[in-house]
């Protein structure tokens, strides 16, 4: 069972709802399959569910998935399953963290549309290069064996 839990944005606490059980599904389908996907990628680390991960001396963020790299421990992916009553923390405010500290890609996995928006980190923040829907494919070229659908994705 889940539970609520805190983040901390620009040095105030961020007090989180505990995850519906089909958030948590999704969630936990992603990490197996991009766990499976890393095995044997010693460049890149998977941490455990929403780690706390201080990215700033004043946020503290938990994705719901974070992929680092080794060499600097950086958040490299950060992923966030939109919950219906929580939304607007993830779509907005720590999506403006994760850019204003360059976080290299972040994927919002939406459960009310089943889709996901994939952003890529640019010069200028972050930039949205896709929105994936149906039988399109989730991948990413620094994680060469992961490749899922989004009907693969939702079909929890």
């Amino acid at each position: 069972m889940s539970r609520p839990y805190e983040e901390i944005i620009e040095g105030a606490t961020w007090p989180r709802s505990a995850p519906s059980e089909r958030h948590e599904k999704i969630l936990a389908h992603l990490h197996r399959e991009i766990a499976t996907s890393i095995n044997g990628l010693t460049s890149m680390q998977l941490l455990p569910p929403r780690t706390s991960i201080p990215i700033s001396r004043t946020s503290m963020v938990c994705p719901d998935l974070a992929l680092v790299t080794v060499a600097t421990g950086k958040l490299f992916l950060a992923v966030e399953v939109i919950s219906r009553d929580d939304h607007h923390t993830d779509t907005v405010t720590k999506k403006e963290v994760y850019e204003q500290h360059r976080v290299s890609r972040l994927w919002m996995v939406d459960p009310r549309y089943d889709n996901v928006e994939v952003y890529h980190s640019f010069e200028f923040g972050l930039k949205l290069q896709s929105i994936l829907a149906g039988s399109e494919e989730l991948q990413e070229k620094l994680i060469p064996h992961f490749k899922m659908t989004m009907k693969e994705l939702f079909a929890v």
